[in-house]
């Protein structure tokens, strides 16, 4: 089975990274250096961006 191909963009990805606080770790050491909750969090921040999005378009 391949790589799956990112769906967020790198620059969306850092500025998650900037509002969640682990920027540093990333620019440091990349994306294998965060933990696997700061990724969960970093999942889940962009899902709430995204139906917050949604729900505003629908208005």
């Amino acid at each position: 089975m391949g790589r799956r191909r990112g769906l967020m963009s790198e620059q969306f990805k850092m500025e998650l990274a900037k509002e969640l606080g682990f920027y540093d770790t990333v620019k440091a050491e990349g994306w294998g250096g965060i933990t696997t909750r700061d990724a969960g969090n970093m999942v889940k921040r962009a899902v709430q961006l995204a139906e917050e999005a949604l729900a505003a378009k629908r208005l």
